[in-house]
């Protein structure tokens, strides 16, 4: 692991020992209010800045308490729970969001509306360049209501919204908050800051995250023991932000370091010697003719568990104007650039290393009313240059540059809101060592090109006293990436050797969502029905299957994802709410192709949520089902049941505002697997856990 002693270790350490004495944030309202009282939200990552009970499709939002209890060590885990949302789970180190279905470049991961550029998009076992506990709030908007951040993000958008860059000046002249915590399943210890100062109209920002977690727990009765060797995680991360705030608006910048490490379990190298010939694999004695020895050239370290080194550097530009023109509102401006560097290390030696340099902008005018209508027209520009180096290098340097115009209006009319969005997208990606004519022979060294045009509309109808009928229809294009068209190689942490095709085109998916919701009263529900006809879908295509280990081919088949989402709460008293909750999701290659895999299992499940003299309590559980809808290439997973409890408490300490806070997960510690992960097998989901923690607010 790396050298603890280093300066963002020591100033997180020295901040701790700074403010630990003085320092407290609740959640919900910013620096005192109620931390649960949750009034209707501005949704950030609608393009129009729109009322949560006003978007056309469904948008959650986790913040306040709710938020600290959920917030796991990454972000898949932390939104897992939410209805239509699961997660990817590769260990305790990265998980990615599956929403309805979809994972990867399906769903797109935002810092306050700039992409989180990283290589978690590659594959499972990269994680997500982010830290939960830096965040201050989490929305998710699903369906065509992400079109404005890119047509492929057909399961939707995750907007992770910070502190970093202050858009308005604190109300003191220094605040802040500082949490620390610990977890039992892991060993895990964590501790979090953050703080805002200001002078005239500047203000400097800084924040910081140390976690240290070792092996996790897993349920009992698992064959191969209690712990999942090699999936600890320790991550620092360090902030620094500036801005200038003025009556107008706002123009900040802000620096961000992280360096974490994180185990890669299930990765073997019992079937390094695998290799493709033709559509068929040679692994020892299977595949046709004989099959001759093969010597990578490594030796590896019996039983050790190989784990990524991952150090990203990102800097971040936001700002925002308003009345900038004659007939527009406002401006806004989001911009980063992120160098992105992770080491997959094997024994003492680095065996493969990814390199992302990314840039990624985007410029928003909100014009005034025109007829009626309202909206914000804008361009986004982003350029990536990857490379992998080493013996898993399954992906070649590639330069993705892609751009794009978008637009969306709205138009109000008594109980109705209108809303219709448009985007184009242009994207190049260049090989290295790619050869310029197309039809050079070779179809993975050919440069490609490739346009998308994506349309959505939509309308809600507030029919009766707080109730809306929401109907969304889009077309959208999601352009093939850089893994897809080019793959050529070994990939050990999946168990698959990657064959790509420069020859794939754009998916079309046409997409139909309603939404049925009450949003006021002692009994309020949202049900959401969705169904999503992808044309050329593009998907791993198994072509041989060699104990477990697979030989894939990115290939295009017309797919189609349907399912229902929802949940109904109801006020049995003052101080006692009762939730029912659930979603499921059908997914399949049409024309008898199959089914599609690791597609989630559907859940249903009820919780209780109860305040008494400052506490608040909440039981929550829940049924998986078995997942025995699966692909050729797959086997079913087994459903299981699952207990949560939590608690927190608001009170004062020393003066300041103080939230104490506990949960425990998996009571009946349950032996559990998640069948959306490549490695469900190597990595159980964990087993009973206490977290516990403090925050406090000055």
């Amino acid at each position: 692991m790396y050298d603890k002693r280093t300066p963002l270790a020591l100033a997180i350490a020295l901040a701790f020992g700074a403010t630990l004495n003085v320092h407290a944030q609740a959640t919900g309202e910013r620096h005192g209010g109620d931390p649960d009282s949750m009034p209707t939200v501005l949704v950030s990552a609608s393009a129009l800045g729109v009322l949560a009970d006003d978007m056309i499709t469904p948008a959650t939002t986790l913040a306040g308490a709710e938020l600290v209890r959920a917030r796991e060590a990454t972000l898949g885990e932390t939104l897992g729970r939410l209805p239509g949302i699961t997660s990817s789970h590769f260990g305790a180190g990265a998980s990615r969001p599956v929403i309805r279905g979809m994972d990867g470049p399906r769903v797109k991961i935002l810092a306050d509306g700039a992409e989180v550029q990283d290589a978690s998009t590659i594959s499972p076992d990269h994680a997500v360049a982010f830290e939960p506990l830096l965040a201050e709030r989490i929305e998710v908007l699903r369906g065509p209501s992400a079109l404005a951040y890119g047509g492929g993000a057909v399961g939707g958008v995750v907007n992770i919204i910070d502190r970093k860059i202050p858009a308005s000046l604190p109300s003191k002249t220094v605040e802040g908050s500082a949490e620390v915590r610990a977890g039992s399943a892991a060993r895990e210890k964590a501790g979090a800051f953050e703080m805002t100062a200001a002078a005239g109209s500047v203000a400097v920002h800084a924040e910081g995250v140390k976690r240290d977690a070792g092996d996790y727990r897993v349920g009992k009765d698992w064959p191969d023991g209690r712990r999942v060797g090699g999936s600890g995680k320790e991550t620092e991360t360090g902030t620094v932000g500036l801005s200038w705030i003025g009556e107008r608006g706002y123009l900040g910048a802000a620096y961000t370091k992280e360096r974490t490490e994180y185990g890669i379990p299930g990765h073997s190298h019992e079937f390094e010697s695998c290799h493709p010939h033709g559509d068929h694999l040679h692994c020892g004695g299977h595949g046709p003719g004989e099959e001759e020895a093969h010597d990578h050239g490594h030796e590896h370290e019996e039983g050790a568990v190989p784990f990524v080194k991952l150090d990203s550097d990102r800097w971040d530009v936001r700002g925002e104007y308003r009345e900038p023109l004659a007939g527009f509102s406002k401006l806004r401006v989001r911009a980063s650039y992120t160098d992105y560097r992770h080491d997959e290390i094997e024994g003492a030696e680095v065996a493969t290393t990814f390199t992302s340099k990314a840039h990624d902008a985007r410029l928003e005018l909100e014009h005034k009313p025109v007829a009626g209508w309202r909206g914000v027209v804008g361009l986004q520009t982003s350029r990536r240059d990857f490379a992998a180096l080493g013996e898993e290098a399954y992906v070649p340097a590639t330069v993705t540059k892609k751009h794009a115009v978008f637009a969306t209006e709205e138009y109000r009319l008594d109980a109705w809101r209108f809303e219709a969005g448009l985007r184009h997208e242009w994207q190049d990606i260049a090989v290295d060592g790619a050869q310029d004519d197309a039809n050079a022979g070779n179809k993975s060294s050919a440069n490609t090109s490739a346009r998308g045009t994506s349309l959505a509309l939509g309308a809600v109808w507030k029919f009766a006293p707080d109730h809306s009928l929401r109907v969304a229809l889009s077309r959208t294009h999601r352009l093939p990436g850089a893994e897809e068209l080019y793959a050529d190689g070994i990939h050990l942490a999946s168990g698959t050797w990657e064959i790509g095709n420069a020859g794939l085109a754009k998916e079309t998916s046409n997409n139909l969502d309603i939404t049925l919701r009450r949003f006021a009263g002692p009994t309020t529900f949202s049900v959401s029905a969705f169904h999503n006809r992808i044309d050329d879908y593009i998907y791993a295509r198994t072509l041989d299957n060699h104990e477990g280990f697979q030989l894939i081919e990115y290939a295009q088949r017309d797919a189609t994802f349907t399912g229902i989402e929802g949940e109904l709460r109801h006020e049995l008293s003052a101080s006692l709410q009762a939730t029912l909750f659930g979603d499921y999701v059908r997914a399949r290659l049409r024309d008898g192709g199959g089914n599609i895999p690791r597609i989630p299992a559907g859940r249903i499940g009820a919780k209780l949520d109860g305040e008494w003299h400052g506490w608040h309590g909440m039981v929550e559980a829940y049924r998986v089902a078995t997942q025995d809808d699966v692909a050729a290439s797959e086997s079913r997973t087994s459903g299981y049941n699952m207990l949560n409890l939590g608690t927190h408490y608001n009170t004062r300490i020393a003066g300041l505002p103080a939230m104490l806070y506990a949960r425990l997960n998996n009571v009946t510690d349950e032996l559990a697997f998640s069948h959306t992960s490549f490695i469900k097998a190597a990595a159980p989901l964990p087993g009973r856990n206490l977290a516990a923690g403090v925050r406090l607010t000055f």
